[in-house]
């Protein structure tokens, strides 16, 4: 039992001591602390409506951004949520104050609603991963008429020669 004591108490500190560690890391709401300065990603608009169009129809859009921090952003991924969305990126940094765009083509030829993201990895101070979506709904193209039987001739053929 003499054991036992000294042992619970150890164990007691122990956690004490594990529990300080964890409350410097985050602040007094449990948030993790975010990196002070830096670069900064602020987009223009974060969700892109393409609202009806038809299918097999354009459906690029660009959002802008301008990094708002005192360090040069770099953007090291951009992914679709899909194959069906493909984004396009920046690969040089960019300045602080400069800005820059990221373009998203959604591949057309699926008919139906659409909500697609794009997860974007950069060094941002404020979202180190930030997500931009596209929706919208893409409606059957018309069909063309084709039949298989053939037009009739306006008349008989018409011979000049006489």
């Amino acid at each position: 039992m003499k054991k036992l004591v000294p042992m619970f108490l150890a164990l007691f500190v122990l956690s004490f001591v594990g529990m300080a560690q964890v409350t410097d890391a985050t602040t007094k709401d449990s948030a993790p602390i975010q990196k002070e300065g830096g670069a900064q990603m602020e987009f223009e608009k974060e969700v892109h409506d393409f609202g009806k169009m038809k299918q097999h129809g354009d459906a690029s859009t660009e959002f802008l951004f301008k990094n708002t921090g005192n360090e040069p952003l770099i953007i090291s991924n951009a992914k679709g949520s899909c194959g069906c969305t493909v984004p396009q990126w920046p690969k040089e940094p960019i300045a602080p104050g400069e800005t820059g765009s990221i373009k998203v083509r959604y591949d057309s030829k699926r008919i139906g609603p659409i909500n697609k993201s794009v997860t974007i990895t950069s060094n941002a101070g404020n979202a180190p991963t930030k997500v931009i979506r596209i929706k919208g709904n893409i409606e059957a193209a018309p069909k063309e008429q084709t039949s298989p039987v053939k037009k009739p001739s306006t008349g008989a053929p018409v011979n000049d020669a006489n």
